[in-house]
Parts: C-alpha cells; sequence; structure tokens
C-alpha cells in the first residue's frame, strides 16, 4: 500500500469512526426541543435543569411535598420525556401520595434510532440518575426511590449494577425492555418488577426469571397488572397505586 493510499485508508477509518461516536452521542437538539415544548405547560411541580460534568443541563420536573416521606426519581423509556403520558402520572400522583417526586429527562437518539442502539448511553444516563440523586439529597430527602418504566428500566439497572445499588432505598421496575436483569447480585434494596399482562413478549417471556433474580431480596416482589399493555394505557392509576404501596412498605 502506498502513501497515498495509507492516507486515504486512514482519513476514512477515522470518518467512520468519528460518524459512529457521533451517531451514538445523546441528542440534546431533540431534548431541547421538547423542553421548550413542555415546561410552559407543566401542571404539577416546576422545571429544573441539573448539570453534567460536560456541562450540559438537562430538564427535571421537581413536584415537593412539604411532608415527603422520600424523594422518587422518575424515569422515562426510550425516545420520550420526563413529563410523558405515563410518566405524567407516576410523577403527578405519587407527589400527591406523599412522595417529592424527580422526573428527569434522560439521554434519547434520534427518533428513529433502534433499541440496540441505546445502551451506548447507559454512562450517560448513569451520570444523570447521580445527579438526580444529589439533587433530592441537597432537598433534604435522607430515602430515595426510583420509579422506571421501559428502556428507563435498563437505564436504571446499568446504574445499579455499575455502583449506584448503594445510593437508592427502594426500585420500581416497570416492563423492562431487556426481559431481564443484568448482575442483580449487584441489587441492595427492594425491587417491585411490575409488568402488564398484555406486555411486550420480552417483558411477559422472562418474568419468572426475574421473579427469581430479586427473590433474595427481601421486600421484593412482583406483581403482574391484568390487562394492561407495556404502556398503561387506561391502566396508570392502578399501576400508581402498586407502586405507592410498595414505595410505602419499603421507604417506612
Amino acid at each position: 500500500m502506498n502513501r497515498i493510499m495509507l492516507y486515504k485508508y486512514l482519513f476514512l477509518l477515522h470518518y467512520f469512526f468519528a460518524t459512529c461516536a457521533l451517531a451514538q452521542a445523546p441528542d440534546h437538539a431533540r431534548e431541547k426541543r421538547w423542553a421548550d415544548e413542555i415546561t410552559p405547560a407543566i401542571l404539577v411541580g416546576d422545571a429544573v435543569y441539573l448539570a453534567q460534568k460536560s456541562g450540559h443541563k438537562f430538564l427535571a420536573l421537581y413536584a415537593p411535598n412539604a411532608k415527603a416521606r422520600a424523594g422518587v426519581i422518575v424515569v422515562h423509556g426510550m425516545g420520550v420525556h420526563p413529563d410523558w403520558n405515563l410518566i405524567n402520572v407516576l410523577r403527578s400522583q405519587l407527589a400527591e401520595h406523599g412522595y417529592a417526586t424527580l422526573s428527569v429527562q434522560m439521554p434519547v437518539l434520534a427518533a428513529d434510532a433502534k433499541g440496540e442502539q441505546y445502551p451506548a448511553l447507559f454512562p450517560d444516563a448513569a451520570e444523570r440518575l447521580q445527579s438526580a440523586v444529589a439533587f433530592l439529597r441537597e432537598k433534604g430527602q435522607r430515602k430515595i426511590a426510583i420509579v422506571s418504566h421501559s428502556m428507563g428500566s435498563r437505564m436504571v439497572n446499568a446504574f445499579l449494577a455499575g455502583g449506584g445499588a448503594g445510593a437508592i432505598d427502594a426500585w420500581a421496575s416497570v416492563g423492562i425492555t431487556s426481559g431481564d436483569y443484568d448482575r442483580p447480585q449487584t441489587f441492595k434494596a427492594p425491587v417491585l418488577d411490575i409488568y402488564g399482562e398484555k406486555d411486550f413478549p420480552a417483558v411477559l417471556t422472562h418474568a419468572a426469571q426475574r421473579a427469581q433474580a430479586i427473590k433474595r431480596i427481601r421486600g421484593s416482589g412482583q406483581v403482574s397488572v391484568a390487562g394492561a399493555d407495556h404502556y398503561f394505557n387506561g391502566a396508570e392509576t392502578e399501576l400508581a397505586r402498586h407502586i405507592q404501596r410498595f414505595l410505602d412498605h419499603a421507604t417506612r
């Protein structure tokens, strides 16, 4: 290979890896569009912005409760935002029933991205979750729980397995789309595994494995919500009630 061909090869290789890295980077512009859209219409809580080490500031919706028994970080699924449908119901109803909630904008990719591309964002997600924990601690919350849905549960799983397990007191995992838990032996706090009777096939197929994985953790359990799909359309309030009961026991 002559020198010119070598330079061309190295240039193309560099371009390929740079393009791949860019494709897997969080879409901050998409986050901003959502923030601009939803913040003027917030009915419960207030918009706050938490900072990452990079300097990027991401949106979180904070609903305080003067008599909160715990702070609850609410984590949405793939490609949506912290006030999206089901997430809005969960953060609002938990705030009404004794909890201070912080619904966090998780990193997202472009709208056409596939689920298998999202694990590249898990380190970014873990940093955001750590910032959310720190925020609630600063607000005086001694106990902290996480409620997560779908891809958000995969992100929380990665956070806990990567060293964050000691930071929380309870985790309600709703419809984890991987179907199973990664390194469940690292979990320390009680886990509620909850899913819909008509959930995605992966969620349903591996329900027994998930139940077995959390069996050793005192206070943990599994619930299937009758008739509910993956997004709990029409069953949002029932889901919130199950989660509230779990948190009431886990954070007392």
